[in-house]
């Protein structure tokens, strides 16, 4: 990864059919970091009133969003340009996997751009033609079939590999409880097994709290699953004195 920043390539949508579909994309852009959105000849024009529902709030993407009359224009101040087609088309260009684009487009200079096409037809020769790279999803042969606001996904996802994106779910994950509350937590467990007869013979009661304190503590919990459990324990030990 370069020591600076990289730069993100423009995502690029050659006369794209339906309104909802351009929403679907920027959704799909904005959820991995990307913003840039150019259009080439929309067929039902722009801005449409179709794809701002269908963002589900990437409204700044679409705001954004550039429009041109030819896929020559749109990437005119482009020094890289990929098009994402299942076939070349009888042009002879290198062909990458989106992994390996978004390595490409992290690792080097200038902007890039990555062309999809229609949904129903794809990418024209003359299309394919403007760019130096083939950018192709490994897929199912018996099954092709990408939309879209997936194809975008596919490489937004594989870009944002190379930027310091943060899985959400980390950022409420809680730390390992401290060793005092798991040390409670197992006498808890004890004192109510002892007098249930848990620990004998005597002779095994030594391997059998080891095995059980190993138990307790190899998850790995946090101070509110310990937490939990003792509430287990003591709601258990409460209905037994009941």
């Amino acid at each position: 990864m370069p020591a600076t920043e990289p730069e993100p390539p423009i995502i690029v949508l050659v006369r794209p059919q339906l309104g909802e579909n351009i929403g679907k994309a920027a959704r799909a852009m904005l959820n991995f970091g990307l913003t840039e959105l150019r259009l080439v000849a929309p067929r039902d024009g722009w801005p449409n009133p179709s794809a701002g529902p269908a963002a589900s709030g990437a409204d700044e993407v679409l705001a954004r969003a550039r429009v041109y009359a030819s896929t020559a224009e749109a990437v005119a101040d482009c020094a890289h340009v990929y098009a994402t087609t299942v076939r070349k088309r009888g042009v002879s260009k290198p062909v990458l996997t989106p992994e390996a684009a978004a390595g490409e487009i992290a690792g080097q200079r200038g902007r890039s751009a990555v062309l999809f096409g229609a949904e129903r037809s794809g990418l024209e020769t003359a299309d394919v033609a403007l760019a130096r790279t083939i950018v192709t999803v490994p897929i199912n042969p018996a099954f092709g079939s990408l939309n879209l606001a997936q194809a975008v996904l596919v490489v937004a996802y594989e870009w944002s590999k190379h930027r310091d994106l943060v899985q959400p779910t980390l950022e409420d994950e809680l730390p390992p409880a401290p060793q005092d509350e798991l040390d409670g937590l197992v006498r808890h467990f004890e004192e109510l097994l002892e007098p249930k007869g848990y620990f004998r013979p005597p002779a095994r009661a030594g391997a059998t709290r080891r095995t059980l304190r190993g138990l307790l503590t190899k998850p790995g919990w946090n101070h509110l699953e310990v937490r939990t459990l003792r509430g287990v324990l003591s709601a258990l030990a409460k209905k037994q004195r009941e």
